[in-house]
């Protein structure tokens, strides 16, 4: 490698990684073909444009959706609509701009543009993880502690708890749009004259102190992904270990009291529905981030020297962080009943006259409606034996 493409290298090394360390340069200094490089052009463009349609359309008409209709609007919905928000945001004020990465050779926005796509792209994984986190709290106080879910103010908590999560993300998102900076790079000298390009930076090459990035990077991967991981591991062993131990305390009925205890077991196996959906959330937020989070960490930690692998492997992870934008509302269009009902009804315009008398009966996120038929129902931990 030739001191050009030394210096060229080692500046990429600290390219913005949203920006995929700017995969025109990395195809300069590799001598990657140009055939490949088309492809590149053309079939990632297209991926985001699809992404942007599919996102927009389902984020918009699940927080619609929720609007709309009053049996709607209830403690869980609140953070899916919160959830959806923010993806929305991300889909319409940054995806945009990344997709024209691939097809311009050089950042063609300036740094105000470069500077809140990264704040945008920060801001919605926070909101994301941290409402994530929040819902499965949600559901595990909904099976543990169910009668606590009808005392106070729960629709008041749940905003004020939405409205804290934004604010925590905002402030998350700060260091982002304050560090981001637009910077030319030289690629190398033709005779007397040098190409640069404008790229999109989160760690300027002038930055100090030397460290921020690795450690920037580090505290990104446990603030938005392993410490949140974890908490919703902890509330979903312990829901796991409450209804374990309730299932054997009661292992029989008496005959009058069978009614109760069927009435019971339905709204634990609701609840148990809900506590999958929002398992099913989490499930697919690790899928898609994961291979981001290992990206980037690869990059400021690991010493490999840059390949095709890991040029590929950081496409696909930037991909997959905005598809995740995306999946959410078709997620829940499998999972649950009533929302498919209404995503016929305002998706696909099926309008028949049942779609417009829902049961507000059904159950909470797979129907979402959590409110106790019994007043007699005490709660999974309260059950005992009727033996």
């Amino acid at each position: 490698m030739n001191t050009t493409e030394d210096f060229s290298y080692s500046a990429g090394e600290f390219v913005n990684d949203t920006l995929m360390e700017n995969v025109t340069e990395i195809q300069i200094i590799s001598g990657h073909h140009e055939a490949d490089e088309y492809v590149e052009a053309v079939i990632v463009p297209i991926l985001f444009a699809v992404i942007f349609l599919i996102g927009v359309i389902g984020n918009t008409v699940l927080i619609f959706t929720v609007l709309r209709n009053k049996s709607m609007r209830n403690t869980p919905n609140i953070f899916v609509v919160s959830l959806s928000v923010g993806d929305l945001l991300l889909l319409l004020f940054s995806v945009p701009f990344s997709s024209t990465f691939y097809t311009m050779k050089s950042w063609p926005f300036g740094e105000g543009v470069c500077k809140f796509n990264e704040f945008m792209q920060t801001l919605s994984v926070g909101v994301s993880v941290f409402t994530l986190t929040a819902l499965s709290g949600d559901r595990f106080i909904a099976i543990v502690h169910p009668m606590s879910k009808h005392t106070g103010k729960p629709t008041l908590i749940t905003v004020g708890t939405v409205i804290g999560i934004w604010i925590l993300s905002i402030m998350l998102a700060i260091p982002d749009a304050v560090t981001s900076k637009e910077k030319l790079l030289p690629l190398y000298n033709e005779g007397n004259t040098t190409m640069a390009i404008a790229i999109c930076m989160v760690y300027p090459l002038d930055m100090e102190p030397a460290w921020y990035g690795k450690f920037h990077s580090m505290a990104k991967f446990c603030v938005f992904f392993a410490i949140p991981l974890l908490i919703i591991a902890i509330f979903y062993a312990m829901m796991a270990q409450i209804l374990i131990l309730s299932s054997r305390e009661m292992p029989c009925e008496s005959v009058k009291d069978s009614v109760m205890n069927q009435q019971q077991k339905r709204q634990v196996q609701a609840r148990l529905k809900v506590a999958k959906v929002v398992l099913s959330f989490v499930f697919i937020f690790v899928i898609c981030w994961l291979p981001r989070h290992i990206s980037i960490l690869i990059h400021h930690f690991s010493g490999i020297e840059f390949n095709m692998f890991l040029h590929v492997f950081k496409i696909t992870s930037f991909c997959l962080t905005y598809i995740y934008s995306c999946v959410n509302p078709y997620a829940l269009y499998f999972l649950s009943s009533q929302f498919r009902k209404y995503y016929n009804r305002y998706l696909f315009c099926c309008c028949p006259k049942q779609y417009g008398r829902l049961s507000t009966e059904q159950s909470n996120m797979y129907h979402f409606n959590s409110t106790v038929r019994s007043t007699t129902y005490t709660g999974v931990v309260q059950s005992q034996s009727m033996c």
